[in-house]
């Protein structure tokens, strides 16, 4: 699953603070703009299955 939001590549050599874009290059300095967000769960998570049914045990 990937974000709309991205940031620019090279922000840390650059810029003094991320800069942000929908676009696929940096606005500011034309370099690469990457996904901000780390993806929001890893599909081989070892340890899932054990979180899931603890946490259908909790609810109900």
């Amino acid at each position: 699953m990937r974000s709309d939001i991205r940031r620019c590549a090279d922000w840390r050599e650059v810029h003094e603070r991320p800069v942000y874009t929908l676009g696929s290059h940096c606005p500011a300095c034309g370099a690469e703009a990457v996904n901000s967000a780390p993806a929001p769960f890893d599909p081989e998570d070892r340890y899932g299955e054990y979180r899931r049914a603890l946490k259908r045990r909790r609810r109900g």
